[in-house]
């Protein structure tokens, strides 16, 4: 890696840009080359890859993670989210250095992760779940430390080239972080300690919930290609999103399979359309029930719902043989006895932001040289597991787990333009084909 990188004058550009509203304005100011700062001992520098919303969180929050950390590179797909995920970053660290970047340092299209990646040290990846196979096998073959959203994958094929990847950060005694924060957020470590140690017994049944109002809808605008308009609305396709039960349940599927200790050996359920089933909601199902059967005899039920006005719920609830336990995401943490009363409750008010803790403690051991993060094989067992919830909504069958990592599944092609073809395609009317139980095989 080069001892050097360029940076922008941030002060002199912020004189020049205190009035730029247009996020493709300020790109347009960025000069394209500028003063060399020389890299410091200790430098840990970082690439962006995805950068939409959350991109721009997560990179906010390695920023935040070490004083020595420093953005050097972006990239995405589309040249509007890196302008404005830019603008972003220069408002929020206004008095830092952190920023440095210039137009010669981010890339656009397909394979700019490729250049964005070389220059780094550290990897966010925050695409859509589709390409993460892709960059995360990329990124361990070059030596990158990294941080990744999850799903790590829509399909099989892209969890078994995780899994590869992951056996081969092992190797090259790379950090990998995924983000399945709950593992990091003290109230969910509290109580796993507590099962650990027999509080309740053993787990004999649960219930894990997502159920709210959905997410946002992008309308498919003039001139796009097909492929774009999909990539613009990623979240209603199953190559790219892999349903809200892969997105977004599997955080609470993930507390499941950590409580029990295992992955579920088998899967059914049923799910469908009845609210949100208009064009521009491309194929995704809004409503998914699932019940997960475990090694050792535990059924776990699960429920997930994108369907406003009705209750919502996002938390865990676990029945053992010696009480219950409820658990969620604002730092709540409850075990009641048989009797229904309260043995332990961890009260959380003050706890560190899980999305940032991830970041400290990733950033702590590439700092200290340690390894010892490693959460490939975790990720990639949630996000099977998510997938075999939505093969058995999809399908109306009952699916083992051997079964579903034997079956031939790859959802996402090889991607070059947005003239390539997408890999699902609209009828005459404009409606894409959505999974029919019964009719439908794994999908």
């Amino acid at each position: 890696m080069k001892n050097e990188i360029k940076t922008i004058n941030r002060r002199g550009f912020l004189e020049h840009s205190a009035k730029i509203t247009a996020a493709g304005f300020l790109m347009s100011r960025l000069p394209a080359e500028s003063k060399k700062l020389i890299s410091f001992e200790g430098e840990i520098k970082v690439a962006l890859i995805g950068c939409g919303g959350r991109g721009t969180g997560a990179i906010s929050q390695a920023l935040e993670a070490d004083p020595d950390v420093r953005l050097v590179a972006m990239a995405d797909a589309f040249g509007d989210q890196a302008e404005e995920c830019l603008k972003t970053l220069i408002e929020k660290f206004v008095d830092s250095e952190k920023i440095n970047v210039n137009r010669e340092t981010i890339f656009t299209g397909f394979d700019a992760y490729k250049q964005a990646i070389d220059m780094a040290d550290v990897v966010i990846l925050i695409t859509p779940p589709a390409f993460r196979p892709l960059h995360f096998e990329y990124a361990i073959s070059q030596g990158k430390h990294v941080f990744m959203e999850k799903p790590v994958a829509t399909d099989v094929a892209g969890i078994r080239t995780v899994l590869a990847a992951g056996k081969e950060a092992r190797r090259k005694k790379l950090n990998v972080v995924v983000g399945l924060q709950r593992h990091y957020q003290r109230s969910y470590q509290s109580i796993k300690n507590k099962i650990d140690r027999g509080k309740i017994g053993e787990i004999i049944s649960g219930q894990v919930y997502w159920n709210s109002g959905g997410v946002w809808v992008r309308p498919r605008e003039t001139g796009q290609t097909e492929l774009e308009y999909q990539m613009r609305n990623w979240y209603y396709f199953n190559w790219l999103c892999g349903d809200h039960i892969v997105e977004q349940h599997i955080h609470n599927i993930d507390v499941a399979n950590w409580f029990i200790g295992s992955t579920p050996v088998s899967a059914q359920g049923m799910g469908g359309r009845e609210v949100r089933k208009g064009k521009d909601h491309g194929q995704i199902f809004d409503h998914h029930f699932v019940e997960f059967t475990y090694k050792n005899g535990q059924v776990v039920a699960s429920q997930c719902r994108h369907q406003k006005g009705c209750m919502n719920r996002v938390e865990e609830v676990f029945q053992g043989t010696r009480g219950n336990v409820t658990t969620n995401s604002s730092h709540f943490g409850l075990i009641k006895n048989k009797r229904g009363k309260v043995v332990f409750n961890h009260e959380g008010e003050n706890d560190i932001n899980p999305y940032q803790q991830e970041h400290n403690e990733l950033f702590s051991a590439i700092k200290a040289g340690d390894y010892r993060m490693d959460d490939t094989n975790r990720g990639a067992e949630a996000t099977m597991s998510a997938i075999l919830g939505r093969m058995a909504t999809y399908s109306g069958e009952k699916i083992t787990w051997d079964e579903a990592m034997d079956f031939d599944h790859k959802l996402v092609p090889e991607l070059h333009s947005f003239n390539d073809n997408a890999p699902v395609q609209p009828d005459k009317e404009g409606n894409y084909p959505i999974p029919v139980p019964g009719v439908s095989t794994y999908r």
